[in-house]
């Protein structure tokens, strides 16, 4: 993958203002450390970091064409599955192409073709802009699911975009400030975002399946794709089939690249069926064996605890896995130092506080792959597509109307001050989005109240919490210079699921039910019927610890940016509970009492390092 920046500016000679993108890009050196470009025209200026995964010679960026009257520069992160297949029809339209198979200028000349129309027939996961000098008009996209990111904001006469906030925070106009809206999503919303909010005061998100049109007339946004509802016509037999179908051709298109590739493997459903399907792969085309990766924590055997939403450990089902695929199987093992000490990094890395330790984790596992391999597959998106998470199943959950991953939210508003809980109107605030979000849940016509009620919590684990996980994989793996592929996000198979009706999608009587029956050929029948299990985290008491001590000495500190937000005997009590007790999550599955104060750690870093003014 890439980063991405740009500044457009109808007042300014952008040939003079070449420091400042400079600056901008060289902030996104972790996603491309392996070149830098810049651009320039009187009033746009482009600028793009190079990891380099495809056409080594050919893909360089920004990226210029002509086509007609019309001369394109494009700046572009992400990966085109379909590459090969847009290259042929173009050529038969009369384009030529200069590189390899550089899926870049593939992409340039497609929208120079059919315009905004050529999203529609893009198969990958992108965040790109391109300028057109003849126009003067800027047009940048995000993929359908938002596994590729990209921020805007608007100041003065200036227009600026990125892949990240830390770069539009390089520019001297844009600072890093927090209103009312921006604290509530940190506080009630956090770790999870509101769609489209960029937190700090002024910067928004483009959000997944959009496009935007810049120009002198201002500003367009537009949504190009959702998932459309419809009745389901192919029986079990039929709709395992096409699941499995997809899922291979998926898998097999993300295999292709001009580095090492690699996926990363718990042992549970979704890793395991990646990792068979790619293990068959390379040894169709005779490659070497598939690497794959596992991440456990120091003395978790010893401390494992057994519940509700983790049942067992990683460890043998990961053996088992590796074994049966013949892969050559890597232990990343994180001890608990490295885990605290990476809760900073992981602030840098996203530029907010975010999943505490399940941030810190991935990224110290990222760090690791990185030695082996460039490219990694894994398993996201497979329970919001498939009905996996606890919260499906459990009718008084499912019947809740709020965000089910919200949790223990009274608790939660104990802990900030009387004064910060009565500006924010936190409860209003969380229904509000609640009730937007329903509000746009493409229904289908006739549905009866249970089935349409299922729908809807699919849309809301779809637009929210899965974007909350690619975004934290996004960050945490480019932080690294690591491309993370998720096959369980192609737009086809997302489509096809949406509409699997629940007997289906339950078959057998199983969370995820359709995909294990399509995949009951594919991998061992324990493996296939393994209850499910999260992302591991750490249960080591000295973890537990470290955040207590570390919190309680900010809390003693008065210079302490996050003191006047919270309150602070409130939080003295919550650390003295977590000795007896880790609690039940309060965001998700895994996030509980050690995560919560590692999350305030968090919060008082951001606000110190970042100084951000709140308003």
């Amino acid at each position: 993958m890439c980063g991405i920046a740009g500044w457009i500016d109808w007042e300014r000679d952008m040939t003079q203002e070449k420091t400042v993108l400079e600056v901008m890009t060289q902030k996104l050196s972790p996603r491309g450390p392996d070149a830098s470009g810049l651009w320039f025209s009187p009033h746009a200026s482009l600028g793009h970091r190079r990891l380099i995964v495809v056409d080594p010679q050919g893909g360089e960026q920004p990226m210029t064409r002509r086509y007609g009257e019309h001369t394109g520069t494009i700046t572009y992160n992400g990966e085109l599955y379909n590459t090969l297949e847009l290259r042929r029809e173009l050529e038969s339209l009369g384009h030529f192409f200069t590189t390899r198979n550089s899926d870049t200028e593939v992409l340039l000349k497609a929208y120079q073709e059919w315009g905004a129309n050529c999203l529609d027939r893009l198969n990958g996961i992108f965040a790109f802009a391109i300028w057109d000098e003849a126009t003067q008009s800027l047009f940048m996209a995000r993929d359908r699911l938002g596994v590729k990111p990209l921020f805007y904001t608007q100041k003065n006469s200036s227009f600026l975009f990125a892949s990240e906030l830390k770069a539009l925070l390089a520019h001297p106009d844009i600072l890093p400030e927090l209103d009312e809206e921006g604290l509530t999503e940190i506080f009630i919303m956090g770790p999870a975002r509101t769609p489209g909010h960029g937190i700090y005061r002024g910067i928004n998100e483009l959000k997944p399946g959009h496009y935007l049109v810049y120009n002198r007339r201002g500003i367009k946004v537009q949504r190009y794709w959702h998932p459309l509802s419809k009745a389901h016509e192919d029986d079990l037999e039929g709709t395992a089939t096409k699941v499995y179908e997809l899922l291979k051709d998926t898998v097999r298109r993300q295999l292709v690249s001009d580095v090492p590739v690699c996926t990363l493997l718990s042992g549970g459903l979704d890793s395991s069926a990646l990792t068979a399907f790619a293990a068959e792969f390379y040894r169709e085309n005779g490659a070497d064996r598939l690497h794959t990766f596992s991440v456990d924590y120091r003395d978790n055997e010893r401390y494992f605890q057994a519940g509700t939403f983790q049942p067992d450990a990683d460890s043998q089902w990961v053996d088992r896995v590796a074994g049966f695929l013949g892969t050559e199987h890597h232990k990343v093992v994180i001890d608990t130092p490295q885990l605290v000490e990476a809760l900073i990094m992981a602030v840098k890395a996203r530029d907010l506080p975010g999943m505490a330790d399940v941030d810190s984790s991935l990224l110290l596992f990222c760090r690791e792959i990185k030695k082996e391999a460039t490219v990694a597959l894994s398993g996201e998106a497979a329970d919001e597509i498939f009905g996996g998470y606890p919260w499906f199943h459990n009718p008084e959950i499912l019947n809740r109307e709020t965000f089910p991953w919200v949790r223990s939210l009274a608790e939660r508003l104990e802990l900030l001050s009387p004064q910060l809980r009565e500006i924010l109107k936190p409860e209003e605030y969380l229904q509000s989005r609640y009730q937007e979000t329903i509000a746009a849940v493409p229904t289908l016509p006739g549905e009866n109240p249970l089935e349409k009620r299922r729908r809807e919590m699919f849309y809301l684990n779809m637009i929210w919490f899965m974007t909350t996980l690619l975004d934290r994989k996004d960050r945490m793996s480019m932080a690294c210079g690591l491309e993370v592929r998720v096959p369980f996000c192609d737009h086809r198979l997302v489509e096809y699921v949406w509409n699997i009706p629940w007997e289906i999608k339950t078959c057998h009587n199983r969370e995820k039910g359709i995909l294990r029956h399509a995949l009951q050929n594919t991998l061992p029948g324990d493996v296939l019927y393994r209850k499910k299990s999260p992302y591991p985290k750490t249960h080591h008491p000295a973890y537990r610890a470290a955040v207590q001590k570390w919190l309680l000495e900010i809390l003693d500190d008065p210079a302490s940016p996050i003191l006047p937000l919270i309150d602070a005997a409130a939080v003295r009590a919550l650390v003295e509970k977590a000795n007896n007790s880790t609690g039940q999550p309060w965001f998700g599955q895994l996030m509980t009492y050690p995560q919560f104060m590692a999350y305030l750690i968090q919060i008082n870093t951001w606000l110190q390092d970042y100084g951000v003014k709140i308003f």
